[in-house]
């Protein structure tokens, strides 16, 4: 069962931008695919109970646009599914109230298409579930709160 419910977090420092080089927007370290924050104070663990790994470098992804899927008390909508677009999820945060295909050069944001990856609202996704068209997700990329709204198992379902 899905669960919907508040937690709070730790608040995590804005320091975490500094492992991406915004100039070659390539991340400083591992692979611009799957990579671990090097800050063991920073780093975070995903649903697996391992080290959090990054969602997306291109396009920049996360509350902190830092690539990973971290949280804090600040990050009301809790951005901690790291998700794989498909234009279905897309139209259907459109529709919802949340346009994500539209880019918005005003605060960077290049608008996304389908097979990105981005750091979605947990809530989100469970409403995409629930109307069976949750995107798939890079699970060692999803935040570990995540747990508290949706069983590992429904996760698992999902991974890519």
């Amino acid at each position: 069962m899905i669960m919907q419910k508040k937690v709070s977090f730790f608040c995590i420092k804005a320091v975490e931008r500094q492992t991406f080089d915004y100039d070659s927007q390539k991340p400083h370290h591992d692979s611009e695919h799957m990579s671990i924050h090097p800050d063991p104070n920073i780093n975070r663990l995903n649903v697996l109970g391992e080290p959090l790994a990054s969602c997306c470098y291109s396009p920049i992804t996360g509350y902190f646009r830092n690539g990973f899927c971290h949280t804090a008390t600040t990050d009301l909508g809790q951005h901690t599914i790291c998700a794989q677009m498909t234009a279905e999820f897309l139209n259907f945060s459109q529709k919802v109230g949340n346009d994500l295909i539209t880019p918005l050069p005003e605060v960077d944001f290049p608008g996304l298409e389908p097979g990105d990856f981005w750091c979605i609202c947990v809530t989100r996704w469970v409403d995409a579930y629930q109307a069976g068209i949750a995107p798939p997700i890079k699970i060692q990329a999803c935040h570990q709160a995540v747990l508290s709204y949706v069983p590992l198992d429904v996760l698992m379902e999902y991974a890519v």
